[in-house]
Order: C-alpha cells, then sequence, then structure tokens
C-alpha cells in the first residue's frame, strides 16, 4: 500500500553538552549534512557514555511508524535505499525486517553505509548525518530494474522525504509521474532549511506532483523566504504554498506544518485549520529526535486506511506524543490507539 524512498541511516545517540556542540560548531536544534570538519565527531560520540544505535533514516523511520501503528498485515511498506556491505548495514536490514517493513536496499562497497548523529542536550537535538552510501543510490542500478519498479507500481500512497533531494532527484520524479498519472497520492516533507535554500530547483521540480506537503515551523519560515512569499505567518504560508502550480488537478494539495507543542497547522479544502497537539508533561520528554518522523508515520497510517485529514492529522499527533518519550525513532511494542 504504501512506497517509501530515503537515505537509510544507523542512527548514532548520545546525551553531549554545549561544549561538544560548540567544538563542531553545531547549532543545538538543526540538522545538517556532515562536512570533513566533523570526521572526528563521529570517532569522539560512539566513545561517549550510553551510546545508542537505532536504525534510521527520515523515509525509513516514517514508513516503520506506519507498519507499527497499523500492527498488520505485515509489510504494508516497501522502502528503497542504498547501504554498504558492511556490519551497519547488516543490522539496518536486521531492524528493518524486525519492523516488518518490506526493505530492499540497493547494496554497494564503494561507501560503508550512512550514519546521522544525534547530539542530544535538553530536549534539543542536533543531528549530522554522514549520508556515504545513502549518497550512492542510483535509478538506473535499482528504480528501474522491472521487478523494483513493480513494487512501486503496487503502492496508492507515496513518501519520500525531501533529504532524498540531495541524493536522486530523478528517482523521485519518476515515482512523483507515476503517481500523479494514477492519480495515487504522493507526499513529500520540506525535510530541513537547507533543502529549500541550497535544493530549491530539484524541489520545485517535484512541487506539481506533490498531494501532501509536510514541514515544521522553521522550514515553513526558510521555504517562504527562498520563494518570496513575503509574509511569516505560518497560516499564509500554508496558503500559498497549496496554491503553487499543480499537475493532478483532481486532488487539491494539502499542506501540513507542525510547531513542536503549538497546534499544527494544516490546510482543509478553501481553509486554514488549527489543530492542537497532544497535551505532554515537560518532564516526560526525554528525546525530541524523531517527532517528525513520527507524525508523518502516524498520519501515512490513517492515510492508508483512507481516513478523513483530521483523522490523519490525530493519528500523527499520537504517534509523535509516543515517540517524544523515549530515546530515539523507537516505540513499544503495540500502540494504544483508538
Amino acid at each position: 500500500m504504501l512506497f517509501g524512498m530515503g537515505n537509510p541511516l544507523l542512527d548514532i545517540s548520545a546525551v553531549v553538552d554545549k561544549d561538544f556542540l560548540d567544538k563542531f560548531g553545531l547549532k543545538p536544534n538543526d540538522q545538517i549534512l556532515a562536512e570533513d570538519r566533523h570526521k572526528a565527531l563521529f570517532e569522539e560520540i560512539v566513545k561517549r557514555n550510553k551510546v545508542e544505535y537505532h536504525a534510521g533514516g527520515s523515509t525509513q523511520n516514517s514508513v516503520k511508524i506506519a507498519q507499527w501503528m497499523l500492527q498488520k498485515p505485515h509489510k504494508v511498506a516497501t522502502f528503497f535505499g542504498c547501504i554498504g556491505k558492511d556490519r551497519f548495514g547488516e543490522i539496518l536490514k536486521k531492524k528493518a525486517e524486525e519492523a516488518h517493513v518490506d526493505a530492499h536496499y540497493y547494496e554497494q562497497n564503494e561507501e560503508p553505509t550512512g550514519t546521522c548523529a544525534a547530539c542530544i542536550t535538553g530536549d534539543n537535538r542536533s543531528l549530522v548525518a554522514n549520508l556515504a552510501a545513502a549518497n550512492c543510490y542510483k535509478k538506473e542500478k535499482h528504480l528501474d530494474l522491472d521487478s523494483n519498479w513493480e513494487l512501486v507500481k503496487k503502492a496508492k500512497v507515496y513518501y519520500i522525504a525531501g533529504f532524498f533531494l540531495t541524493v536522486s532527484p530523478e528517482s523521485i520524479v519518476k515515482v512523483a509521474t507515476h503517481a500523479s498519472d494514477k492519480n495515487n497520492i504522493f507526499c513529500m516533507n520540506l525535510s530541513a532549511p537547507f533543502i529549500s535554500q541550497f535544493f530549491k530547483e530539484p524541489l520545485m521540480k517535484v512541487m506539481p506532483y506533490v498531494d501532501i506537503l509536510f514541514g515544521n515551523e522553521t522550514e515553513a519560515a526558510t521555504f517562504a523566504k527562498e520563494l518570496g512569499f513575503e509574509t511569516d505567518d505560518i497560516a499564509e504560508i500554508a496558503k500559498k504554498t497549496q496554491n503553487l502550480p499543480k499537475e493532478n488537478t483532481k486532488r487539491q494539495r494539502v499542506v501540513v506544518f507542525t510547531q513542536g507543542k503549538d497546534d499544527t497547522v494544516a490546510t482543509v479544502g478553501d481553509r486554514v485549520t488549527m489543530f492542537p497537539v497532544l497535551d505532554i508533561d515537560q518532564n516526560d520528554i526525554v528525546d525530541t529526535n524523531g517527532a517528525g518522523d513520527a507524525f508523518v508515520g502516524g498520519f501515512l497510517s490513517a492515510l492508508v486506511q483512507e481516513h478523513a485529514l483530521e483523522e490523519c492529522i490525530r493519528a500523527g499527533h499520537y504517534a509523535a506524543n509516543v515517540i517524544i518519550r523515549r530515546v530515539g525513532c523507537t516505540f513499544p511494542e503495540k500502540p494504544d490507539y483508538h
């Protein structure tokens, strides 16, 4: 039912201090791609006490959460991405299997499996992604193969995080145009401010095919600035984003912007509506890393069941509320959601 494609990464999370962030020039709450100056960061973070390893990567997290919310049948979601032939790659395969996600990785041995350092301070998290193998995904070597494309054709809902625009925009366009032609639902995420800033061209090439666009308040503001919307009002940004050119006119675009503990903003028909998130005691928040991915996962679980937008958002809020009580994008055995 659900198809996802993105950067499969092994998350390495550890609690760090401000000195650590300063040393590597990191903001407390951000997500960036690793540069040469961050090489030492990966060596240093694994030496920290209490390091946790979790299968990650934004899109993979979301499809995993969607599967967890649905429980049965298994393998509701198929996932494509590139890993290395190494120990971390084996861990990712094992974790995908445990989560009942049908992962079909393109495996190569030029680059090692990608990693993402989650540097946690208080309830902030600074993510530094070393894409490595994830950056080696090749459309012609994987997506275009008949056996793989058949899996793509089976889906009704498609989700790709904006992060994948840095890797294989041509793969995204192929999937997005297919979804549009078949009147299926193609969803995308703004993912991080740097996507709108430095990958605006590929982003805007895919935008006409986007039926549902996700993002958080910071990403929405950056997107608005890059497109010259001349407003920092989030409801206004949602409306203007909804009205951007669209290929398949049978479906009106839906724009959903989360704002942490503040109301989620969504376009419902021609109106913009606010949806309050679930209350949570500040002391129960363990790690906000993965909250956005979890929201999308919960949303998608309701979407594949063809529920109304309000219900999709409710499911998203529930999933995010569960995830932020735990370290990494992890979850209890079963959801308690009705």
